[in-house]
């Protein structure tokens, strides 16, 4: 298994020169991204002191003009003043209704089958008990600090995993709560290092050490770790910026922290470790994250689409959150590309999440438990998809699904369905998932024609969408 997974990684680098992706060479690697290429559905959690304000996580303390980074409140018309109230944030956040367990249930119910957590944003603020900063939930200036279950990012791994979950630890690559980052000595610019590494070495080899060692603490001492997913694009090799993309332009200083150190040591603790370097291609962005969006083809490389359920990645009292229709389609649609759906949920300032996100898991757990089967540990497959219809195959090519997807939550069949699989061999029968019904069906070439009992076409107890299970 492990030679033909070579291969077909090995095929994959050389198709892909053009995009940068570089195809991982160790084997325990490549295993675990095909193990994570079957999970399809995955939680994402955004939650920190911020969540106590309900403002956009980090980027209000960012000294740049967008509009994500717009300051509001009582401290908004003055920067120092506002950063000053945002730290302080750590001195009240007491998250007292923290249960990962009841999240565990939910999102397990709901079919997910792997988690990603922050261990830190850019902010600097830590969900996990590291050495390196007291600006941590662990910190006795934490009221939290004193919870049992004050290491949240540990609670937070421990319960997903005894679930059977694959784990992830999110880590924002830049620190703007670091003075090895943001040296006091200069006033922040914009998301970028406020100074020169090159002119100061020693200050940004500080940082690099400071970065390598929270990494190796939660390599270390948080359990089987499966991801390690890297978030701040901007703190790369100089050499490796594209000044084609907008955000990018304004890189001007060279920020390697030196991945290969970090990436080896973290595999020496987790071997087959999948690391996530997000938007440098190289050898240690082993799967592409699309953030808020569906590719409208598939890719020819591992990926995942990381998306909020509602508006906001994190907590916003009142966010308005996806129907359930359009987060069952959304995943469809994402893994008939051939990839995976890593969806956000933003925990509250009390540590739980709202009302809201419990009832869209409930409904995406209903469908999934009828669909499941054309989800999990299937490939993409031409013509991926045609109308509102969309197709997977499963890992041996015997079996196609094609998903129906519907106008409302209720499904109305028509009287006849055409299937245009493009697919000319035989077909040996065809089964409406969630239903006992024995169609008929007329299959020309590689179209399938499938009547719909008149019985059925209003009345099916099917929501969002029917899967078309076409065994040859």
């Amino acid at each position: 298994m492990l030679c033909l997974l070579m291969v077909l990684f090995t095929g994959l680098s050389n198709a892909q020169e053009k995009d940068g992706y570089v195809a991982p060479t160790d084997t325990a690697v490549l295993h675990k991204l095909a193990r994570w290429q079957d999970l399809k559905f995955g939680l994402f959690m955004h939650w920190g002191p911020y969540s106590e304000w309900g403002v956009v996580e980090s980027w209000s303390i960012c000294p740049e003009d967008e509009g994500w980074t717009q300051r509001k409140g009582p401290y908004s018309a003055d920067y120092n003043s506002y950063k000053k109230a945002y730290e302080n944030l750590q001195t009240t956040f007491n998250p007292t209704h923290f249960d990962p367990e009841k999240w565990v249930r939910a999102a397990k119910d709901a079919g997910m089958k792997y988690v990603v957590f922050t261990t830190k944003h850019h902010d600097g603020f830590c969900m996990f008990d590291t050495k390196e900063t007291d600006y941590k939930v662990t910190d006795p200036k934490t009221p939290f600090s004193a919870n049992p279950k004050s290491n949240v990012a540990y609670e937070v791994f421990n319960a997903f995993r005894n679930e059977g979950f694959m784990t992830g630890a999110y880590f924002s690559k830049p620190d703007w709560h670091s003075a090895f980052y943001w040296w006091p000595y200069f006033p922040p610019k914009d998301r970028n290092v406020n100074y020169d590494p090159a002119k100061y070495p020693e200050r940004w080899q500080h940082f690099k050490d400071y970065t390598y060692n929270q990494v190796q603490e939660l390599m270390s001492n948080y359990g089987k770790m499966d991801i390690l997913w890297l978030d701040g694009g901007w703190v790369r090799p100089l050499k490796t910026v594209d000044r084609s993309v907008e955000w990018q332009q304004g890189i001007k200083y060279d920020q390697d922290i030196d991945m290969e150190r970090i990436a080896t040591a973290a595999r020496v603790k987790q071997p087959g470790l999948i690391v996530v370097d997000r938007t440098v291609a190289g050898p240690y962005e082993n799967y592409t994250t699309p953030e808020q969006q569906v590719p409208d083809k598939p890719l020819s490389h591992p990926w995942e689409t990381c998306m909020t359920m509602g508006n906001s990645w994190s907590y916003v009292p009142g966010d308005q959150y996806k129907p359930s229709i359009q987060l069952v389609q959304l995943l469809i649609k994402i893994v008939s590309r051939g990839g995976n759906f890593l969806m956000n949920i933003g925990p509250g300032p009390d540590g739980d999440w709202d009302p809201e996100a419990y009832k869209r898991l409930a409904d995406i757990g209903k469908w999934i438990k009828i669909n499941g089967e054309g989800i999990y540990g299937s490939k993409a497959v031409a013509p991926f998809s045609s109308d509102n219809l969309y197709y997977t195959q499963s890992a041996d090519g015997k079996t196609r699904f094609a998903f129906l997807l519907a106008d409302n939550p209720d499904l109305i069949f028509k009287p006849l369905i055409s299937i245009p699989t493009g697919d000319s061999r035989k077909v040996r029968s065809v089964q409406l998932l969630g239903t006992k019904y024995k169609l008929k069906w007329v299959q020309h070439e590689g179209d399938i024609s499938v009547v719909i009992p008149a019985s059925l076409q209003n009345n099916s107890g099917l929501q969002y969408a029917a899967t078309f299970k076409i065994n040859y």
